[in-house]
């Protein structure tokens, strides 16, 4: 219709060139009959999409702190109004005597876009403490992943692991003493590089922080919900939901207390060398899209009560452990200002894009993050979303095909069915294939997709379930601990009886050989046809 056209109607009194017309009453308007408006669900691991707990608040019912919201901002928080210094940085005296404290996460000379940091104004300063000391831990901490290091090693194989083991109430276990790395590439020590954790505890960090001074941790639990404390403020950050916690800067990690006493928590962990999390491209997609900005949440600023307690802080450099006694609480920030600031943010707002006619999407456009590598073309690492959406696309197979990625890809089915090596890929173990493996779908879902016979029908797929996947250009070795100490790994060999299900019906087809001597016979005729133009007396003078 052209914009300057009448709007049609059933309506014989309706009249486009009149020009007195009353108008019309309420009354006069037809009213749609009412729909019953679905009750709002509770349970956010079977839902479809946040918008179903249709909650007018960013964050799940029971997350008891309240959020900043946005990525990349520089945010403000103060405890107390008006101590935040006003047109600059570092006066003479702040308000209630407390001190400036800066952290830095780049060069003081990096382009705008680039520059992060924070200016911190708290009760003590973090110099003010008591030296360093030795750490006793059960922890299994490798950084060092250069095939020189002899504690590290390829898999070769697909491999795939059981959820790794809580440790039990008989061993209380915090953390920082309940980490294990399973592998990497690179070293922190070179600011190039990544390490995958797992991490299983039981207890409450007390009185004790952690500060990753290697690199960025992205933490992903996948039992447990995690009340997290870092010098900005809290994060409740449960399964389904993420978070990152910057180089540097301070943490503490606490069950939540409505938890189960003995049930411990269970996640995985992400952690990058001389690169960044950020947003990935949209492209064509346009402005909005995936993993929306406004839906990232930083904390406000808090205080502990008892400023005045001993407090240990663990330093993690260069993979090893040491720490730190002070006689005050990290946690003392009355005010700060920045773009150093942790953040979190929940999956199930994942807006997913996908095929809407032909064709399985490639994983990339299920990119929650990514961090760049030197190499301007390919990332260092990705963290990738699988959760429910719609599958509508016609005419095609609509399943992964199979494929042998440059990329290196571990998953981890956070709850429900999950996807992994195998049918019965449980939640908080793993799955892990090198570059170039050949891997894909081979089951009986696989086998139904082929059939011509099925009817693409849009249909909903991954309902209650969630499986996240870390993606990266590297080749990962991987620890002692991943390849023997867990007891958890085995190594998956596709069984060859599984290609049973899916022969070579290519061999068989009827006539096919009488058919492939046809297409030989054709390339020699065609051969003997364009010999004739390169015979030496064609072309040439006499």
């Amino acid at each position: 219709m052209p914009p300057s056209a009448d709007p049609p109607t059933s309506d014989p009194s309706f009249s486009p060139v009149t020009t007195k017309t009353q108008a019309p009453t309420t009354k006069d308007i037809p009213i749609a009959p009412a729909v019953k408006a679905p009750l709002p669900l509770t349970d956010p691991q079977k839902i479809f999409h946040y918008t179903d707990l249709q909650r007018s608040q960013p964050t799940r019912a029971n997350d008891p702190y309240t959020y900043l919201s946005g990525f990349n901002n520089r945010h403000a928080s103060e405890v107390i109004p008006g101590t935040l210094p006003a047109g600059q940085n570092n006066p003479q005296e702040n308000r209630f005597g407390l001190y400036t404290e800066g952290i830095t996460y780049s060069a003081f000379a990096a382009p705008r876009e680039a520059n992060r940091s924070t200016y911190m104004y708290r009760v003590r300063p973090a110099a003010a403490h008591n030296g360093y000391h030795d750490v006793k831990t059960s922890a299994n901490v490798e950084n060092c992943f250069l095939t020189l290091n002899p504690k590290v090693a390829l898999l070769a194989e697909q491999a795939e692991w059981t959820p790794f083991p809580i440790p039990p109430a008989s061993t209380p276990t915090d953390f920082v003493d309940g980490l294990h790395t399973l592998s990497g590439s690179g070293d922190p020590n070179l600011r190039e590089g990544l390490a995958l954790y797992v991490y299983m505890f039981n207890k409450s960090m007390s009185a004790r922080s952690f500060c990753n001074c290697d690199g960025d941790f992205l933490i992903c639990p996948q039992k447990g919900i995690l009340d997290i404390q870092t010098e900005f403020g809290k994060l409740y950050v449960q399964p389904g939901e993420i978070c990152v916690i910057q180089r540097g800067v301070r943490f503490s990690i606490n069950l939540d207390e409505k938890a189960v006493p003995g049930e411990g928590a269970r996640g995985y962990i992400t952690e990058i060398w001389g690169s960044t999390w950020e947003l990935p491209d949209l492209g064509p997609i346009g402005g909005h899209g995936l993993a929306n900005p406004r839906d990232f949440l930083k904390p406000i600023a808090f205080i502990d009560e008892d400023l005045h307690v001993p407090f240990e802080i663990v330093n993690k450099m260069n993979g090893t452990y040491a720490a730190i006694s002070q006689d005050h609480t990290p946690y003392d920030l009355v005010a700060w200002h920045g773009n150093v600031v942790p953040y979190k943010y929940d999956l199930t707002k994942f807006s997913s894009q996908n095929s809407t006619s032909v064709d399985h999407t490639d994983p990339s456009v299920n990119t929650v993050l990514t961090a760049k590598s030197h190499d301007p073309l390919v990332p260092l690492a990705d963290f990738l979303w699988f959760g429910p959406r719609w599958d509508v696309a016609s005419n095609t197979f609509r399943l992964p095909y199979f494929h042998r990625n440059s990329a290196s890809e571990f998953l981890a089915s956070l709850y429900g069915n999950g996807l992994g090596r195998s049918e019965g890929f449980e939640p908080g173990g793993g799955s892990f294939e090198g570059g170039h493996t050949p891997h894909g779908g081979y089951g009986e879902g696989y086998q139904r997709e082929m059939r011509r016979a099925v009817v693409n029908q849009p249909r909903r797929i991954l309902e209650d379930q969630m499986t996240i996947m870390v993606e990266s250009s590297r080749t990962f070795l991987w620890t002692e601990y991943a390849r023997k100490g867990c007891g958890c790994l085995s190594q998956v060999a596709t069984d060859p009886k599984v290609w049973d299900s899916l022969p070579d019906k290519f061999s068989t087809y009827p006539g096919i050989k009488d058919l492939l001597k046809r297409v030989k016979d054709d390339k020699e005729e065609e051969k003997k046809r364009l010999e004739f133009y390169h015979q030496p007396h064609i072309g040439r003078f006499e």
